[in-house]
């Protein structure tokens, strides 16, 4: 067998469901939404709680690469433009 074969049986491809939220083309608030619960959610319940990680994988899923790392880079200076708190 290829490498191929034994690739797509470790590997599953995986987009974001559906979110009646936000039903338009731009997914831009529910990139947002998603990375702002994934922050509070672990503020209130801790790195280990398995619920945020669904708000984690869908935010990696929806929002831009460099989005994340400017938000990250806002949240580590205190000028992010959003409440974090649970």
């Amino acid at each position: 067998m290829s490498d191929a074969s034994d690739l797509s049986s470790k590997y599953v491809l995986q987009t974001v469901g559906f979110d009646a939220r936000f039903p338009n083309t731009n997914q831009t608030r529910n990139c947002f939404q998603n990375y702002t619960d994934y922050f509070k959610c672990i503020a209130a319940k801790g790195d280990d709680y398995v619920p945020c990680k669904q708000f984690k994988k869908a935010y990696h899923s929806l929002c831009p690469n460099e989005w994340v790392s400017k938000w990250d880079e806002q949240r580590e200076s205190g000028t992010f433009p959003a409440s974090l708190e649970p």
